[in-house]
């Protein structure tokens, strides 16, 4: 069949994924899991009363006008008019919390997982569990809530992340892919679900509230991947097409975070395989070979999308204040009469800072637009120092936004190197790479590991989802994920490696000396800027 017939017989599957600042939709092709059409729509949180935060109504609004451009797109290109797919998948930012009542009103601002305001309780509950529970997390924020007495709390009918709410405005079904449900509330991988032990706890800790909920009566179904997590309805169709084209009774894969569909789109699932995703935020996923020896605080024990442990290492911040840094120059090239393309002035600025000593030559960044668990902060304030015989040039101080952009995920990354894990393959993806070699290049130096990016690292993780999608409905003689994706999706993929380089490794273990050492004059900004 051609693409166009495909995708008129409603063969191809879509997946959508709500990222930090764009909401991107992908369809792709049944066999072959190549993007036959994209759209997207660029979105922003914003910072209301402390919280980091989307308006629910933006999360519709966005899915609608990215739709509308993916169906442009589709168009344009096959001249083929939208009404059915094989299967679509839902995928967002993991963590984070929005909490509904049983009229489906929310109760809350959403928390989304930049939000550091649960520290009292992230404390506790570790330190109860014995399970290392960051502030991020799902349950960490509900525990919070309660701990200060909030009044909605005992208004409570569901909890989820954002994945899973918009999954379920479109299904009906209050469900969540094992993955993003890693990110809600610590899971058993033999019985697939949330760990019975840690609930009981739960349950126990607050009986004296008097709710009338128990956990598992607020919290979703939780499922892996290639299950089946409902059907489009009605009112879910007319939702994400309010034209009234897209018909009902499409089936939907387990809804995922940000991180499994990332883990699915650079091929990142078996064993002692790994992937960074590096945009706004950046975290990188170690799939294990077993359980880790110790807690560690700095670590998230999380899933993959068929239920494998992961070490997660989640660092809030990453390219956010270096995209503001050639922002700057955006604006002066402006300035001087001689405006750039911004993918060439990324390209420009970036391949220079290649040129740049690998210490960075006396120049420190933090680009803490937000606060970071890893190196404890709760605030953040991006800044730069430097010496007085540093060398300060333009090579040097880019050099710094880039290798600091890595600062806290390296610090997670030496606990697994104590722990022993180890890591045959490590793939990267998001924008960080988009400029060939150069974050690469920064990364394997900064991790002494060699760094793989695949020719689909671009596509990420609303690619990621629609391969799961297409997996629900296309997986041949029920293979497990990993055999499908090394079988299937990836099974002529091609991609670039880059090695280690001694003197830059060097050099970033020099950079990360002061990183470390200046903690403190970081800590003294947030106290002292307001």
């Amino acid at each position: 069949m051609t693409n166009q017939d495909l995708i008129k017989d409603g063969k191809a599957s879509l997946g959508i994924e709500f990222g930090s600042t764009r909401i991107k939709a992908v369809l792709i092709h049944p066999q072959t899991c190549e993007v036959l059409a994209s759209g997207s729509h660029s979105w922003e949180n914003r910072l209301e009363n402390g919280i980091w935060t989307y308006h629910l109504d933006e999360v519709v609004k966005g899915m609608q006008s990215c739709y509308q451009d993916l169906v442009k797109d589709i168009q344009d290109k096959y001249q083929v008019k939208v009404t059915k797919f094989a299967a679509i998948g839902i995928s967002a930012m993991m963590h984070g919390y929005i909490a509904l009542d049983k009229d489906d009103k929310q109760l809350s601002p959403f928390k989304t997982w930049r939000n550091t305001c649960s520290r009292d309780a992230s404390a506790k509950l570790t330190e109860i569990f014995q399970f290392n529970i960051p502030e991020r997390w799902t349950i960490a924020h509900l525990y919070q809530s309660i701990l200060n007495d909030e009044e909605h709390v005992k208004d409570l009918d569901y909890v989820i992340t954002l994945a899973g709410y918009i999954h379920y405005l479109l299904t009906g079904q209050k469900v969540l892919g094992v993955g993003d449900a890693a990110g809600m509330f610590p899971i058993d991988s033999d019985s697939m679900d949330f760990a019975g032990k840690y609930v009981d706890i739960f349950d126990k800790l607050i009986e004296n509230k008097h709710y009338s909920w128990k956990l598992k009566d607020i919290f979703p179904k939780v499922l892996k991947s290639g299950q089946n997590a409902g059907n489009l309805t009605e009112s879910g169709a007319k939702l994400l097409d309010p034209t009234g084209s897209l018909e009902a009774n499409i089936p939907l894969c387990p809804p995922e975070g940000d991180a499994g569909t990332g883990m699915v789109a650079t091929n990142a699932v078996a064993p002692r395989t790994g992937n960074v995703s590096a945009g706004t935020s950046i975290f990188a996923m170690i799939v294990l070979e077993h359980a880790l020896k110790d807690l560690h605080r700095e670590l998230d024990n999380v899933c993959t999308p068929d239920g494998r442990q992961v070490a997660m290492v989640h660092a809030n911040n990453c390219t956010s204040d270096l995209n503001a840094w050639v922002s700057i120059f955006d604006e002066f090239a402006k300035l001087s009469g001689h405006p750039l393309d911004p993918n060439d002035l990324f390209k420009l600025l970036y391949n220079h800072a290649l040129t740049g000593e690998e210490n960075c030559g006396g120049v420190l960044t933090y680009g803490y637009l937000s606060g970071e668990f890893i190196t404890n902060l709760t605030e953040g304030r991006p800044m730069m120092v430097r010496t007085p015989d540093s060398k300060f040039t333009l090579a040097n101080l880019m050099r710094s936004n880039l290798n600091t952009s890595l600062g806290a995920v390296r610090l997670g990354m030496d606990i697994l190197a104590s722990e022993n894990v180890k890591i045959d393959k490590l793939l990267g993806h998001g924008g960080l790479f988009k400029t060939k070699g150069v974050g690469q290049k920064i990364m394997a130096d900064a991790l002494n590991i060699p760094v793989w990016v695949m020719t689909t690292a671009g596509e990420g993780g609303a690619w990621g989802i629609a391969i799961l999608a297409n997996y629900l409905v296309n997986k041949a003689c029920d293979q497990e994920l990993p055999d499908y994706l090394d079988k299937v999706v990836f099974k002529e993929a091609s991609g670039d490696v880059i090695k280690p380089d001694p003197k830059g490794v060097h050099g970033f273990n020099e950079f990360m000396q002061n990183y470390v050492k200046c903690l403190p004059v970081e800590k003294a900004a947030t106290e002292c800027f307001k």
